[in-house]
């Protein structure tokens, strides 16, 4: 099962939402799951969809429906969600009428969507069950994104050392002599096995992973059209990314 913070966007302006989409297109966690130009349009996905919604991340000038009737609309039918607004339109007595309903911050345009992305996962952070934001889940997700068949033995191999790098990152640079031993030793094999299955799963990987995953994570090291990462910089490497996901929540 998909680990994913579900975020709908209403907003009037589309190039806005278009490249909210595009910035969290390839997230680990965050999936914008519907973007709406208008409160009518907007409050309509919610009554029909609320289930599927974590947060809801708006403007409260809007067409048609304002971003107060929306909010108030919500309390009503006890639709709770996480509230993030979005405007340029700043009036301390709308804020405080939009506060009664239990919004959980402003933002004021332009957006920084890195500052945006930490917001969507600390407001969320209050409500979910921390299953969400477990290491163990998001690893699963991205290897799901990246590529690799949960039935072959790699890709429990690569969890496994992600996580385990992800809680010792000194202990890489002795990848051969300590992770590959330590994660032989959990699944009653070899540490020759596991070097090897690990980079099978990386083959298959680079193969049939998603790109836009791959260039985030990867680009900036490797050229993901040319090479492949060795076992050490794949699990270093998404650990890393990891970790500032986890950053991003707490601090």
């Amino acid at each position: 099962m998909k680990t994913s913070i579900k975020v709908l966007v209403i907003d009037s302006n589309e190039s806005m939402t278009k490249d909210v989409k595009k910035y969290f297109s390839s997230h680990e966690v965050i999936e914008v799951v519907a973007c709406k130009k208008d409160g009518e349009e907007g409050l309509s996905y919610i009554l029909n969809n609320h289930n599927n919604i974590d947060v809801i991340v708006m403007d409260l000038i809007l067409p048609k429906l304002d971003g107060l009737f929306i909010l108030s609309e919500l309390d009503k039918r006890e639709i709770n969600k996480n509230i993030i607004i979005t405007t340029s339109f700043k009036d301390d007595r709308v804020m405080d009428e939009a506060n009664e309903f239990g919004v959980d911050y402003y933002m004021l345009k332009p957006v920084n969507f890195m500052s945006l992305e930490k917001r969507i996962l600390s407001v969320s952070l209050k409500n979910k069950n921390d299953r969400l934001f477990n290491q163990e889940a998001i690893v699963t997700d991205m290897l799901h994104n990246l590529g690799i068949p949960s039935h072959i033995r790699g890709y429990q191999y690569i969890k496994e050392g992600i996580l385990y790098v992800y809680k010792n990152a000194h202990r890489i640079s002795y990848i051969t002599k300590d992770v590959y031993p330590e994660i032989a030793r959990k699944f009653k094999t070899t540490p020759t096995r596991v070097e090897r299955a690990i980079r099978h799963a990386i083959e298959i990987s680079w193969n049939r992973g998603d790109l836009d995953l791959m260039e985030s994570i990867f680009g900036n090291s490797l050229n993901v059209n040319r090479d492949k990462p060795t076992n050490a910089e794949y699990l270093t490497t998404i650990a890393d990314r990891l970790k500032i996901n986890q950053n991003l929540i707490y601090n």
